[in-house]
């Protein structure tokens, strides 16, 4: 065994899997996550630990591997996070924990996310659930929001003694772990609907198909249910567009819709009775996680599929897995390409876009070099189907029927991100709510925090 390189992880081949919606990466059998365990050094001062947004015991539960005590290692994470199945799979270990890994140094970094998914699935397979709270605070409190950081707060409070209900828009519970990341990163069923029913299994209730500013509001909870907190972890599921010519043409989706479609509404599914545009050349629009999973998706509906992005390979946002495992399936990267203009027959449907070749400048207010039209590069490209995947903000329904709760100019809840607390007493909120799009693991790292700072009002600290 070479301890300066990770154990490799299994996957499917990439011919194989671009044909269909199975998970791609396999993870680690018993043997092999034992294996990997081994090449941790127990650090006393963790760096990994500071890198992870909501603190688990990284090498405490590593050490639980090393011992073959997979069951007191599930226990360990636990402790700290209620979703460690969905981390595994979909968190950024490589510029958080992994990132902070003292052997990356001269080797690569401990697989940490791959050790975690393996021991959250060998606690699923095996029935093992989180531990619940000893003590009833006789308290109640509704979390708005059943993604990762409605999960995460819920969780934590019910851990506590509260008595929690969680209130979701839609009619399943997993916000943007159900209609944001597909089948192939994220199993649904064998992962995501398990991880909810351990939040569930700690007392927490979830109410379906309830919007809040339009079934109820936040002042009723509260004046008229009896809530004593509220925590507000809604998520940012208004898309934004370019603004360009031709973007109301038939053909051209938000990759929030698109991607609802497939993995909530199951469309990839030939079963399904819902549509979904099967276009034969695709060109999504963006560079960032989202993106990628619009563009995997539309490959596996049959397209040839162009990753269009205004900036070069290195300022990609996207994780380098999802990047690597996009180009491994046939997706094209069309970098430092912007587009201009949509282009439509007759009837409205999309039959190509006008791009123009960027070039890098001088940095922006964000650090990164500015990307600069080249004069007279402009070509057109040939598409029937325009996805854009530029990000998202949150929908101002909830702030706009709340009174008291003010909001930033980007319709963003103003929170305090050590404990989540808003402008109005008793309300809390975090995750993409408060940031605007996020990752996964920030929005439960705030829902932790969240989480604390409700127990602390309540509890008159």
């Amino acid at each position: 065994m070479d301890v300066l390189k990770k154990v490799p992880v299994r996957e499917q081949d990439a011919k194989e899997r671009a044909t269909n919606f199975a998970e791609v990466c396999l993870g680690y059998n018993k043997e092999e996550a034992m294996e990997e365990a081994t090449r941790c050094i127990n650090c006393k001062n963790a760096q990994c630990i500071k890198g992870c947004p909501v603190a688990i015991n990284i090498p405490g539960f590593i050490e639980q591997v090393k011992n073959g005590d997979m069951e007191k290692a599930y226990q360990v994470i636990s402790e700290s996070s209620a979703l460690p199945a969905v981390c595994g799979r979909v968190c950024p270990q490589e510029s958080q924990c992994e990132g902070k890994c003292i052997k990356g140094i001269k080797g690569e970094p401990i697989s940490i996310g791959k050790l975690e998914r393996f021991v959250a699935d060998w606690a699923r397979e095996n029935g093992i659930k989180p531990e619940g709270a000893k003590e009833k605070k006789g308290k109640k409190v509704a979390v708005i929001g059943s993604g990762p950081a409605g999960l995460t707060c819920a969780g934590d409070l019910a851990k506590m003694g509260y008595d929690v209900t969680i209130f979701e828009a839609l009619h399943e519970a997993g916000g943007v772990l159900v209609y944001g990341i597909p089948e192939f990163r994220l199993p649904k069923e064998e992962v995501v609907a398990k991880e909810i029913e351990n939040v569930k299994s700690l007392g927490v209730k979830i109410e379906t198909n309830v919007v809040i500013g339009k079934s109820t509001t936040i002042d009723e909870l509260m004046d008229e249910e009896g809530f004593d907190a509220v925590f507000i972890g809604s998520g940012a599921g208004l898309p934004k567009f370019m603004g360009i010519p031709g973007e109301n043409a038939n053909g051209v989706f938000s990759a929030n819709e698109y991607l609802t479609r497939s993995n909530l509404m199951k469309a990839f599914d030939e079963k399904s009775n819902t549509p979904i545009m099967r276009g034969k050349k695709v060109a999504v629009v963006g560079g960032g996680n989202v993106a990628m999973d619009a563009a995997r998706t539309a490959l596996r509906l049959g397209a040839e599929v162009h990753i269009v992005y205004r900036r070069s390979e290195e300022e990609l946002p996207a994780r380098v897995e999802e990047v690597h495992h996009a180009k491994e399936e046939g997706i094209i990267f069309d970098l430092l390409t912007n587009p201009t203009e949509i282009l439509s027959d007759e009837k409205g449907w999309v039959t190509g876009m006008t791009c123009i070749r960027m070039e890098l400048g001088e940095p922006d207010d964000s650090g990164r070099r500015r990307p600069v039209e080249i004069p007279g590069s402009a070509f057109t490209m040939d598409v029937d189907t325009v996805i854009m995947a530029l990000g998202t903000s949150p929908n101002p329904l909830i702030s706009s029927t709340t009174d008291g709760l003010e909001t930033n100019k980007w319709k963003c809840i103003v929170a305090d991100e050590a404990n989540g607390k808003t402008t109005k007493e008793g309300v809390y909120a975090g995750g993409d709510a408060v940031t605007g799009a996020a990752t996964v693991i920030l929005a439960m790292g705030a829902g932790k925090a969240a989480a604390k700072g409700i127990d602390e009002y309540l509890s008159g600290r």
